[in-house]
């Protein structure tokens, strides 16, 4: 199957708080978390590539960098500004991912993007089968989703919502879905 056209999402405008700094500009490896997301979009097929940014303003090949002025409030808002970005694109969905899980693999965002080419509204990445990041949206949802997204939820409320437009994607062996909270996080290998 040809995976469906899709756009990429990095969400990454929080302060990062626990961590002691933005996640967005921190190094793994020589390369900034939110340069990995990008390449991981990328790598997965996903063009154009918008990055939200809030806390840190950043300038990112690659990538289209959108603010999100309210980026306090939670992600909620930088989905809603993310989406609002992509309107004008031609992709009809969209892979989001948070900045802060540097380990994801890009045969994930595939498998996202094969699941929407076979009729997927939703399609939620698996791991040992619990529900995870990254997610891809159809285009027909965007506006729902970003009308959902308030707080800390940015797709999690649509989604529970709508159990029924929800595909699993299996996304076991593609990477891993640790996110980075402190410092010490990035030891995890």
């Amino acid at each position: 199957m040809i995976p469906a056209a899709a756009a990429g999402l990095v969400l990454a405008a929080g302060e990062g708080r626990r961590f002691g700094g933005p996640k967005a500009v921190v190094e793994l490896d020589g390369e900034r978390l939110v340069d990995r997301a990008v390449r991981l979009l990328a790598d997965g097929g996903c063009a154009p590539v918008v990055v939200v940014d809030g806390a840190v303003r950043l300038t990112v090949p690659g990538a289209k960098v959108v603010h999100n002025p309210d980026w306090r409030t939670g992600m909620g808002s930088s989905v809603r500004v993310g989406l609002a970005a992509l309107a004008a694109e031609e992709a009809n969905a969209a892979v989001v991912v948070l900045v802060d899980q540097p380990w994801l693999g890009s045969r994930c965002v595939r498998r996202l993007r094969e699941a929407r080419a076979g009729g997927a509204f939703v399609a939620a990445a698996t791991y040992d089968g619990r529900r995870g990041n990254p997610v891809l949206l159809a285009r027909e949802v965007w506006d729902d989703v970003a009308a959902a997204a308030h707080g800390d939820q940015g797709a999690r409320g649509f989604m529970a919502a709508h159990p029924e437009l929800v595909t699993l994607v299996d996304c076991d062996g593609t990477g891993r879905p640790d996110d980075v909270d402190r410092p010490a996080d990035l030891e995890r290998r």
